[in-house]
């Protein structure tokens, strides 16, 4: 794991690639590099995982003088490649990946070394010869690219900040749908970014730079929902428990100490399993908790480790917690309000005492609809199916006497009201993913924003998503959505950032492609069944793990944000309202929200948060006051 930066630039331009590097120490403090020749260089800083030797070092120059790479990440069928080129006649230097990855490169091109790499990876390739630069992201967005096209040429990194280190006069501008996508949903959603300048490359892509400008940039890769498995739903269970095995064990290849996350949930719980049957020893687990019992999800974790017979590490989050997010801000460059990135920091700092490589259980909740918004949304598709459009009008009107109050019935709390029930399909699943309505968010902004805005909808993007699959079922549209969007630009976005923030890599067995392509085509019968997602892993796992963690409520990996907004934070909420530009909000708008949270009147958590994150972002990147 590692960080990569570079940039192709003009003959009388430079990028000042030292302070680019250097502002990328946290994701690689063991090594680091640079290339330079004519316009073209490369940086590059190494957390050491495979070959710790001089023979990993990047950048890495192909043997026949012609390429150069940086490479984040990890290809773990790097192995079975190797065996192959040596069948062909290549020799190696030393056994990283790195070295097995520009191989492949060579003999193959871009597009077909692309179809043959199983992993989770960002890098860029300069040839020397034709003088461009290749560029690309793992299939479901684990590692991280963002890249800027300016008048003095081309820049790329894993991270925001390196951007402006290795261009200081890049230009600052926010960028307006980016803001408004993040007020929607919490996240920015690739290829935008928080900066007008700014773009990230989406997963499954990859681009090739020519002249120091984008020359092409293309999808590799999709996730194909439209075959179904044929197996039984035993011989299901039993592929799922032989693939996931597979998965793991190629993750716990490393030449450094490896342990793995344990909340105590299923997805967490499947994979310590596997390495545990893998005979992983020791095998070392590390959780957090909470002192508000109703996220701590500590008794969970510590009967999963007893029960596998685990080396156990266990630390409490209180609400100083947030000190970190200065910090947490730097390194996510771009506005994100998934509240666990804090405590997702604190156990991979706490993780990195004793590990360098952890395996976690991300993707579980896409993969097998895990979600509690999946079930809600199978259950109203059903309704709507049975009512028909007549019914759906009554329910509607019947809806509109609920206001959106906590104590509402759960149901309605859930999906704010029964008119959900005349939306179509999208428009109601998109209600589930939103934090924020349209409504709500023009009506905290500034008036010239909102009107800026008049002709700019999140949803486009979003149903752009959710119509592609040529799929019926609504279920798959809407994980197809999630991993589009939700999956690589807000769960992957945090976790690379706060690990990489502890100089800790993850790697999460279920998002292994081929895992995924077997498993999210399961019939949704075998997802969501009995008011419950992960039918078929729970089933999976039945006799393996304890049943109060296969049938227990889904907790989730935050923070208790609601109490921590309305106490200790209350102050942290009412100077972000105050400091923000009177051009971005309306602030006596702000204000009665943040009374309303207070005393308790509505839960205006996902706001708040909101508002406080995108203060602190415009504050630590020095992002112009211009927003309109």
């Amino acid at each position: 794991m590692c960080g990569i930066v570079g940039a192709v630039v003009s003959a009388d331009a430079k990028a000042e690639l030292q302070r680019g590097v250097a502002s990328l120490a946290h994701r690689g403090p063991d090594d680091s590099g640079n290339w330079n020749e004519g316009g073209a260089q490369l940086g590059f800083t190494r957390l050491a995982i495979i070959d710790l030797t001089e023979s990993g070092h990047q950048p890495m120059v192909s043997p026949d003088d012609r390429y150069v790479i940086v490479f984040n990440g990890e290809i773990y069928n790097f192995a079975e490649l190797r065996a192959q080129l040596q069948a062909a006649g290549e020799t190696f230097r030393g056994h990283s990946d790195t070295e097995v990855l520009l191989r492949v490169f060579m003999r193959e091109g871009l597009e077909r070394c692309l179809t043959k790499l199983r992993g989770m990876f960002a890098f860029a390739v300069w040839d020397r010869r034709e003088k461009t630069l290749s560029l690309a992201r793992d299939r479901l967005g684990v590692k991280p690219l963002v890249y800027a096209e300016t008048p003095r040429g081309f820049l790329f990194a894993s991270e925001i900040q390196a951007l402006f280190a290795l261009d200081p006069a890049l230009s600052r501008e926010p960028d307006i749908a980016g803001i408004d996508h993040f007020l929607t949903f919490q996240y920015i959603p690739a290829p935008m970014s928080g900066f007008a300048a700014l773009r990230k490359l989406p997963p499954a892509h990859a681009m090739v730079v020519r002249n120091a400008r984008v020359e092409r940039v293309f999808r590799y890769w999709d996730l194909d929902l439209t075959k179904r498995s044929d197996l039984s739903f035993s011989d299901a269970c039993e592929a799922l428990r032989e693939q996931m095995l597979e998965a793991t064990r190629l993750r716990m290849v490393s030449d450094v100490p490896l342990g793995a996350f344990l909340s105590g949930g299923i997805d967490s719980s499947i994979t310590v399993a596997a390495m545990a049957k893998l005979g992983a020893s020791p095998l070392r687990t590390f959780s957090i908790g909470f002192e508000d019992e109703r996220f701590n999800e500590l008794p969970y974790a510590r009967e999963v480790a007893t029960h596998l017979g685990t080396e156990h590490h266990e630390m409490m989050v209180k609400a100083d917690a947030v000190a970190i997010m200065p910090m947490m801000i730097d390194y996510l460059g771009e506005p994100l309000a998934d509240n666990s990135v804090m405590p997702t920091y604190y156990v991979s700092r706490f993780a990195r005492t004793g590990v360098t490589v952890a395996l976690t259980g991300d993707g579980g909740d896409e993969v097998f609809a895990g979600y509690r918004r999946y079930v809600f949304d199978v259950a109203e598709n059903r309704v709507r199916h049975v009512i028909g459009r007549p019914g759906r009008r009554l329910l509607a009107l019947v809806g509109r006497g609920y206001p959106k109050l906590d104590w509402a019935p759960r149901f309605l709390r859930a999906k704010s009201t029964l008119a959900n029930f005349a939306r179509d399909p999208a428009h109601a699943y998109w209600s589930s993913v939103t934090q924020l309505s349209r409504e709500d968010a023009l009506d905290v902004l500034a008036p010239d924003v909102a009107r800026a805005l008049a002709d700019h909808d999140p949803f486009d993007a979003f149903e752009d998503d959710y119509r592609r699959p040529a799929v019926d079922d609504p279920l798959y549209r809407a994980q197809y959505a999630d991993f589009h969007g939700f999956l690589p630009d807000q769960i992957l976005a945090k976790s690379d950032r706060a690990s990489m923030g502890a100089s800790l890599e993850l790697r999460p067995p279920l998002l292994d492609h081929r895992f995924v392509e077997r498993f999210a085509n399961l019939p949704a019968r075998e997802k969501v069944r009995g008011g419950r997602g992960k039918h078929a892993l729970r089933e999976a796992l039945r006799g393996r793990l304890p049943a109060r963690v296969l049938d227990g409520p889904k907790m989730g990996f935050e923070i208790p944000l609601r109490a921590w907004l309305a106490g200790p934070l209350s102050p942290v909420v009412a100077s972000a309202i105050e400091s923000l530009p009177a051009s971005w909000f309306r602030r006596e708008r702000l204000r009665e929200v943040h009374a309303q949270h207070g005393a308790g009147l509505r839960d205006h958590s996902h706001l708040l948060w909101s508002i406080v994150v995108l203060e602190h972002w415009r504050r630590r990147h020095s992002v112009d006051d211009d927003l309109a």
